[in-house]
């Protein structure tokens, strides 16, 4: 536990290096371009699709209903935002992962190396093709859990419990990936990922509840559209950090985990040490003068 609390501290001052922070601005210009490109061509019939299915719900008509006797029939026209922009989520934070780790977290594990290990060799387990290949086979399994588990997100405690876990699960898989790709061996890489399995996973849990939290200011971008162009680049340069956050943390502790893996492989010598003290066996008399000379 003590490595991955200090992981954690190393990552989180790393963040205030100049070059982690212009580092960070990359993703996110080409996140905001790509999401407000999307928003102005999908953003409307989006919402009036969601609400046209909302209105011809038999089931939601009577919840309609109770709502207006209450007094509360303007939530009508908020719910089809947010139902949009929750399904929108999953799918901006898969993507600000997958732009992370492949522009921000080579460099970053440079960084990291070069001003913290220095002496760490590098095996290159993992070559940039593999790598992205193994992003994008992992962002395809965690599209389908989630997916799959949409139906589940209706159970209250559920909806606060499984897309933070797949999230987790995918950054465990993306940035000990990315951490380890040019310093450790497959071997190395494979050895770590067991011994370590419980520790990355919880470090993958906590980062997808970070991950989850700017979505407070994502949504507030649908319910004041006035300041949406601002409250959509800050939540997206929100996840950028988060995951710049989690990749340094990642980082810091996959490559101390390595550096303790090949100090524990290393054999130690041995030293024969050799006693020329003389030992009298149980028999033998201790020394000559004790020998009782028989009459």
């Amino acid at each position: 536990m003590s490595l991955l609390f200090d992981s954690f501290w190393r990552a989180l001052a790393y963040c205030m290096h100049p070059r982690v922070m212009l580092l960070s601005l990359l993703p996110l210009v080409l996140m905001v371009l790509l999401w407000l490109s999307l928003g102005y061509f999908f953003w409307e019939p989006a919402i009036d699709g969601v609400r046209a299915a909302l209105e011809g719900s038999t089931l939601l008509s009577t919840v309609w209903g109770w709502f207006e006797s209450l007094g509360l029939g303007g939530l009508k026209t908020v719910v089809a935002p947010l139902i949009v922009i929750f399904a929108a989520t999953p799918v901006i934070v898969m993507l600000s992962l997958l732009v992370v780790a492949l522009l921000m977290t080579p460099a970053l594990v440079s960084l990291v190396a070069r001003r913290r290990f220095p002496d760490l060799a590098r095996e290159r387990g993992a070559s940039w093709v593999v790598g992205l290949f193994w992003a994008l086979g992992s962002l395809l399994l965690a599209g389908l859990a989630l997916v799959i588990s949409i139906p589940l997100w209706l159970v209250p405690p559920l909806i606060l419990v499984l897309p933070p876990l797949i999230w987790g699960w995918l950054s465990y898989r993306v940035m000990a990936f990315d951490a380890l790709a040019d310093h450790a061996s497959q071997d190395e890489r494979r050895e770590l990922f067991r011994r370590h399995r419980l520790p990355l996973l919880t470090m993958g849990l906590i980062t997808g509840y970070l991950g989850a939290t700017p979505s407070l200011v994502w949504a507030s971008g649908a319910a004041f559209a006035a300041a949406f162009v601002i409250l959509v680049p800050l939540a997206i340069w929100i996840y950028t950090f988060i995951f710049a956050l989690s990749s340094l943390w990642f980082i810091h502790y996959c490559l101390a985990a390595l550096q303790l893996l090949r100090a524990q492989a290393v054999p130690q010598p041995v030293h024969d040490v050799i006693d020329f003290s003389f030992k009298a066996l149980p028999h033998e008399s201790p020394h000559p003068s004790a020998i009782v000379p028989v009459d």
